[in-house]
């Protein structure tokens, strides 16, 4: 069995501008989740993807750019990682805790759901 490795992060975007990198942040849930609470990261460049559309959708994400993946709690996107790894994509990181985390941990105006 191999083991994959996906580096995972907290929600703390500001080690990554400290770093000087532009991860683009992959968010992979539902629409209607999208709809309901997002990021206010206006410096940071989003793919809103969802998880099952993501095979078919490859093409769309740098292969030379952080990918940061994002879900609700942090299943979904760790998944989504995990296969982006296996596809060959160098630099995958799943955003511990999802959205919910960051609205916790970072910003309180992201809604709660």
């Amino acid at each position: 069995m191999q083991q994959l490795t996906v580096a995972q992060i907290g929600p703390q975007l500001a080690q990554w501008r400290a770093e000087g990198r532009q991860p683009v942040l992959l968010d992979v849930r539902e629409p209607w989740e999208c709809a309901t609470a997002s990021l206010n990261e206006p410096s940071l460049a989003t793919l809103a993807i969802p998880m099952q559309e993501i095979p078919s959708r490859l093409a769309e994400l740098p292969r030379d750019e952080p990918i940061l993946a994002l879900c609700h709690h942090g299943m979904r996107s760790l998944q989504v990682a995990m296969f982006l790894d296996r596809q060959g994509y160098p630099h995958v990181y799943n955003i511990m805790g999802g959205i919910d985390a960051w609205s916790h941990l970072v910003d309180p105006s992201v809604p709660r759901y």
